[in-house]
This record gives structure tokens, sequence and C-alpha cells, in this order.
């Protein structure tokens, strides 16, 4: 009973220190869901030059999109128009990273991790896209413009209304379980797990592990996140974290053959290779920065934490970040299980 109260104790601090980071990541990329029109990204991205690739990393770094959510939406771009460097190089930037994550970032881990991930997203995702353009281009395609929701073209007050509901529902129940499950096994770490057991993932034998492990695998960048700041907490370098945080979101098997179909074999060969050793020199050069600068890894998150360490305003959060990770479970993982599927003939 003390362990399961203990253990309880552990989980509900990770929970107050990150649900209003995540509320508010989750709001900002509700509204930008909202404000930001499919046909300027399309107009954005749009063509076979290099500078669209540079804008496709950027575009994808806030937007709210998992690894398997961005798919429909690269499609998308694809028949609109969009380069194969250009498509590839969203797709990578986009799950890596995401207002959300960011900002849960900033509460679990610290101020210069916030800073490298979406860097690190960038660079991985636009050195992809230039390979993609040199080696895997294909002809200009006859482009087809699909229509803009009616959302875009009313006023204010509606964008603010749609963009507020996607942020609690359509976003919510996307990711809810994931970040359950990032969560529950951040706090697994955190408490069971003995002080420095993480280091031996330091080392380059332990990263080629993590790249190994985290490219066939998915888990989203919000719920990546609490897991890698055990594990720093528990003996990882930043430089591993940052790995894991980027290969985790960024590739899944199911994706991979899926996305075969858009881009090729070869287009698939050029991102996995991209993102393995782009992500790879960079956790190098991440644990030389913390070394070199002695940034301290200064979390909020630690092993003494308990509950007095909180505001009322902050439990509040929690408890209403609860209730929407349940309900998003609840509608996404639950309810559609107990619909009954429809035939054909229905």
């Amino acid at each position: 009973m003390v362990l399961s109260m203990e253990f309880f104790t552990s989980f509900w601090s990770y929970l107050v220190i990150s649900s209003p980071f995540l509320l508010l990541g989750i709001v900002v990329a509700g509204l930008l869901h909202s404000f930001v029109k499919i046909s300027l990204i399309k107009k954005l991205m749009g063509g076979k030059k290099v500078s669209s690739i540079f804008t496709a990393s950027l575009l994808g770094i806030p937007l709210p999109l998992c690894s398997c959510s961005v798919i429909p939406t690269a499609v998308t771009l694809k028949k609109s128009g969009a380069s194969n460097g250009a498509t590839s190089a969203f797709l990578i930037s986009t799950p890596e990273t995401g207002i959300d994550s960011l900002a849960l970032t900033y509460g679990l881990i610290d101020l210069p991790m916030t800073i490298i991930r979406p860097l690190a997203a960038f660079l991985t995702a636009t050195v992809a896209g230039i390979l993609q353009f040199i080696f895997n281009e294909e002809p200009e395609e006859k482009i087809e413009y699909l229509k803009e929701k009616k959302i875009h073209e009313e006023g204010f007050k509606a964008r603010l209304k749609s963009g507020i509901s996607y942020a609690f529902n359509d976003l919510m129940e996307d990711m809810a379980l994931w970040l359950a499950i990032g969560l529950l096994v951040g706090a697994l770490i955190n408490y069971f797990i003995p002080a420095e057991y993480f280091s031996i993932l330091s080392g380059w034998q332990g990263k080629l592990l993590i790249l190994l492990v985290g490219i066939p695998t998915y888990i989203c960048a919000s719920a990546t996140t609490p897991i890698a700041a055990s594990m720093i907490i528990k003996g990882m370098s930043p430089g591993s974290a940052l790995l894991l945080l980027l290969v985790g979101p960024a590739t899944n098997i199911s994706n991979i053959l899926v996305l075969q179909k858009f881009i090729g074999k070869k287009g698939i060969l050029i991102n996995v290779f991209s993102i393995a050793i782009i992500s790879l020199l960079l956790s190098f050069l991440v644990d030389f920065m913390y070394e070199y600068f002695a940034w301290p890894l200064d979390f909020k998150m630690t092993e003494g934490h308990g509950h007095e360490a909180f505001s009322p305003w902050e439990h509040l959060s929690a408890i209403f970040m609860s209730l929407l990770i349940i309900r998003g479970i609840y509608k996404e993982e639950i309810l559609k299980r107990l619909k009954p599927k429809k035939n054909c003939c229905s």
C-alpha cells in the first residue's frame, strides 16, 4: 500500500508539472490548426525548388501532427504539387516536434533542450529533403488543388472556436493514449530505476541501440518527452535523450510501408538514413555542448518532489488534463471498438 501511494505521488508529480505546459501547447496548436490555411502551406511548399524544402521543414515544427496523422496531410501536399524533397522534410520535422511537445520539454527538461529540439528537427528534415531533391526527385506533375474548409472563410470568432474545439477534441483524442503511456513510463522510470542506470546509453554503443529500437517503433513527441526526462535523471546523457526525442516520433514500420507508395523505396531509404545519421551526429554534439558550456540539468521533476511543492492552480490543471486524457482514451480507443462495424451493404 505504501509502495503504491509512493508511486502514485511520483506519477501525480509528473502530471502536475506537465499539465500547465501541455494545456498551453495544445491550445496554441489548435489555434495554429484553425488559423493556418492548407492552401497557404501548399503554395509555400509547391514547386521543385530547394527553397520549398527549407519552408517545409520550418512549417512542420509548430504543427500538432503526429507520425500517423501527418501522412494524409503530406499526401495531400504531394498531390498538390509538393516535391519529394519538400514532402519528406515536412514528414520528418512535423512529428519530431510541435508546440505541445516543446512546451512540455521546457517544463520537464530545460531551456537549452527546448531550443535544441526544434533546431535539430529542422536540420534533420532539411538534410533529408535536400538529399531527396538531389537523388530522388520526380518530373513536374499536375497540381490538383483541394477545396479549402469553410472555417477558413469565416471570421475570427469562428476560427477561435474551431481551434479550441480541435485542441480539446481531435488533438487530445489523437494523443491521449500515447500521452498516458509516456507519463506512466516516465513515472515508473523515475520511481523504480536506480540513479545512473541509463548512463550505459550515453556512449556510442548505447546511441546505436537507441537508433535500432527507435527507428522501427513509434511514440509521439509529447509522450517521448517525460520518458526522456526520466532517463536523463537516471543517468542518460542529454545527447542520447535528444536522439530518442528525434527518432522515436519520426519513424515507424507502418508509416514506412505507406509512404513507400508516394516517395518510393529510394525515398524511404534516404529518409531513414538522414534521420539516423544526422540525429546520431547531433547527439554527440549536444553532449559536447552540455559539457563544454556546463549547462546544469536543473529539473523540476526530482525523486523527492511531493504534492506540497505545487500550487492549487497546478493541481487543478492536472485534474483537468487527467479528465481530457481519460475522455480521449474512451472516445478514441474504447468507444470506437464498442461500435458495431458497418458492412458494405449497410
